[in-house]
């Protein structure tokens, strides 16, 4: 339950003081044999899920806290598994009987104990090109795992600018909150959309490109420097971060219709 949820539950009569009061603690803390900590009331605090970093954690170590979070909260996400993982923590996953959503070209993972059902805010999210997909899969992933519907179209870069039009049309339609774009080379894309539509943007800079500028340098440095008001960037193929800013700022949206 996210803090909204219980104070509902507490007005309404379902739930007693006590056991609000101890649902919205801010210092509990979840330790795993003494080499992590987990925050297991993040979401009930912030509406953000507990995210593994995996890239620079051995598998014996995500699986202690992959399974040690799941004990205390209905959704974790993996982010950054390195490819000989990958298999093990799928084969692991299914072990705890969880639900597994993947992520196309991406190497993110969110497991759910129970489904999610969408509702709060809604998030386009844009790539320029096909090599961006990973990224943005990871803002879906997270911004999926906060509840928000998603409505994406990927290869609709600058390169081709007619592409772009039909689905930023219908993001517009469909009343989107906010709307994340990853893009790479030049990173020319955020500028673009933001300069069009009346939506907060959020710019990812992705490490696709190469020479000068290459790694996401020239993406980042593009985005940075837009003259598009209403873009904000994050960190170069962040696109957790992303996910995470773009579903608090489509659910606060949604709670003051």
């Amino acid at each position: 339950m996210e803090i909204n949820e219980i104070l509902e539950s507490l007005s309404a009569g379902k739930i007693s003081i006590n056991n609000a009061k101890k649902l919205l603690s801010l210092y509990s803390i979840e330790e795993v044999e003494g080499f992590a900590k987990i925050d297991i009331n993040r979401r009930k605090r912030r509406g953000i899920p507990e995210v593994i970093f995996a890239e620079t954690k051995e598998l014996d170590e995500i699986k202690k806290i992959i399974k040690k979070t799941l004990e205390k909260t209905n959704s974790v996400i993996i982010s950054r598994i390195k490819k000989n993982d990958y298999p093990e923590i799928i084969s692991f996953s299914k072990r705890l009987k969880v639900i597994i959503k993947t992520g196309k070209n991406a190497s993110t993972l969110l497991l759910l104990k129970k489904a999610i059902k969408s509702h709060g805010g809604k998030v386009g999210i844009l790539t320029a090109g096909t090599s961006d997909i990973g990224v943005a899969e990871e803002s879906r992933l997270m911004c999926e795992a906060m509840n928000c519907k998603c409505i994406t179209g990927y290869d609709v870069g600058v390169a081709g600018i007619q592409r772009i039009f039909p689905i930023l049309k219908k993001m517009i339609n469909e009343e989107v909150d906010c709307i994340i774009v990853a893009a790479g080379m030049e990173g020319a894309l955020a500028t673009l959309v933001s300069s069009m539509v009346d939506i907060p943007v959020i710019g990812i800079p992705t490490s696709v490109g190469y020479g000068y500028g290459e790694k996401g340098i020239a993406a980042l440095a593009s985005m940075l420097q837009s003259c598009s008001l209403g873009l904000s960037v994050v960190n170069i193929d962040n696109g957790i971060a992303a996910g995470g800013i773009a579903a608090n700022i489509a659910n606060r949206a949604i709670r003051k219709k």
